[in-house]
């Protein structure tokens, strides 16, 4: 696969219809915070100071509020109803 640029990025963005503009920020976003944020093992995890790994799982819990603040009635949809289906 070639290499892909911003501009490129940027244009393919602009096609994307408005109701699904959020959805699409969410996934860039998701994506941008873990290349900032690289995984840990849970090894390394525990290897670290307390102060650290309290700062790791509070912005953990900062994303993790926002995503359901933000999908909270998207949710609430495939959730509600019947769950026998009975056609």
């Amino acid at each position: 696969m070639s290499t892909v640029t911003y501009t490129q990025v940027q244009e393919l963005v602009r096609h994307v219809p408005p109701a699904k503009l959020d959805r699409v920020y969410g996934m860039i976003l998701k994506m941008a915070e873990k290349a900032e944020d690289e995984e840990i093992s849970p090894v390394d995890f525990i290897k670290l100071p307390i102060s650290e790994r309290r700062k790791l799982m509070k912005n953990q819990a900062r994303t993790m509020a926002a995503y359901y603040k933000k999908t909270a009635t998207e949710r609430r949809d495939w959730q509600e109803g019947n769950f026998i289906d009975e056609s």
